[in-house]
């Protein structure tokens, strides 16, 4: 049997990024306290002005620019493409990283895992998808007004920026109807 948990994005608390030039809202995380000891971990930052990155050392990030212009990232020396929204970027979280802003303000979502400890797969989709997923935890996360999700014979409606968390031991059927991130990360 599944567990299936709605998170509403009203409320997600914030906490102050490591290098305390901003804050983020955090989705879900697999444990930890605090911005450490956690395997894996969603969340959303507000980007206001172009700067550096907080370090996560041992951990691989992947972020995507969800409103604004985009930005483009240098990460230990090397400029990245110009990331447009939904257009989804690597990186290792112990690289040195800044950020310049294209055309001011933006918000992006982040996902921050442990590599030695869990395999993640990443994607967005637009599309209506039927699929399934053998991964330990399923995470939707949404940027439709209205996103359609049926887990488990069950339907779920997730507004703006609401992830579902589903955590399994079973391969998993889904069908998802509206622009979403799909994300599914198994322990190693």
């Amino acid at each position: 049997m599944n567990s299936i948990k709605h998170l509403r994005a009203a409320g997600y608390p914030r906490m102050p990024w490591k290098n305390g030039g901003g804050s983020t809202e955090e989705i879900t995380r697999d444990g930890g306290d605090g911005l450490d000891g956690f395997g894996w971990r969603l969340s959303i930052a507000d980007i206001g002005e172009s700067g550096g990155f907080s370090s996560f050392a041992g951990y691989q990030r992947v972020i995507t620019v969800l409103q604004g212009a985009g930005m483009v990232l240098t990460v230990d020396g090397e400029a990245s493409r110009e990331l447009q929204p939904f257009d989804a970027f690597a990186f290792k979280g112990d690289s040195a990283v800044a950020c310049a802003l294209v055309g001011g303000a933006i918000r992006d979502f982040n996902l921050i895992y442990a590599p030695a400890r869990y395999r993640a797969r990443l994607q967005w989709l637009e599309a209506p998808q039927r699929l399934f997923s053998a991964a330990h935890t399923v995470l939707v996360f949404s940027v439709a007004d209205a996103l359609t999700v049926k887990a488990d014979a069950t339907t779920h409606i997730l507004g703006l920026y609401d992830c579902l968390q589903i955590e399994t031991a079973a391969l998993t059927e889904l069908a998802i109807d509206g622009h979403c991130c799909l994300i599914e990360i198994s322990p190693l």
